[in-house]
């Protein structure tokens, strides 16, 4: 037995049947972005907001649209929070989980196209998840902020072109050669 989820910190349930008529809007309040912040270790996720649209298929809800957010996000080289703004389609699939499990030794194949299902099971699922996964998603951890070369600088890493010294120097004039 699996111990359960944490709670969603932007837990927008949605019923499954029937789907609502026009597109469904997702705002995060106040507490809700500094619960995602925490989650996604940012200083700070000041908007959030998707719109997205819900379609029945045969055997799945398409949910399509746009999000977008402005978060501070620490450098990857200074650890100084710099503004980063993120503006993502999504396009996922909610699927009813009434498969029967794979026993151990069975094989699952999975499509390219598996990838972005999301399981559900009764009569709501949970949009509001789905979206802040797809913020994670978006989030680069490895971006760089204004000030990323000055903190290399003062800790003394050089980019490979700036490096110094008789080696270098010979290597360098070969080069011209």
């Amino acid at each position: 037995m699996s111990a359960p989820l944490p709670p969603s910190e932007l837990t927008r349930m949605v019923k499954a049947r029937p789907l609502p008529g026009g597109p469904v809007v997702i705002e995060a309040s106040e507490a809700e972005r500094a619960a995602l912040a925490a989650r996604f270790g940012l200083g700070a996720v000041e908007s959030l907001r998707a719109e997205i649209s819900l379609e029945q298929k045969p055997r799945a809800i398409r949910a399509t649209g746009r999000l977008k957010a402005a978060i501070m996000q620490p450098c990857a080289i200074s650890g100084e929070d710099f503004p980063v703004t993120i503006d993502e389609p999504i396009d996922l699939r909610f699927v009813e989980d009434h498969q029967r499990p794979a026993s151990e030794d069975e094989e699952i194949e999975l499509e390219a196209d598996d990838c972005d299902e999301i399981e559900f099971s009764g009569e709501m699922f949970d949009l509001g998840e789905a979206v802040a996964q797809s913020l994670g998603l978006a989030i680069d951890p490895y971006a760089e902020g204004p000030d990323a070369d000055a903190a290399r600088a003062a800790a003394g890493i050089v980019q490979e072109d700036e490096v110094r010294g008789p080696l270098a120097d010979l290597l360098a004039g070969l080069k011209k050669d």
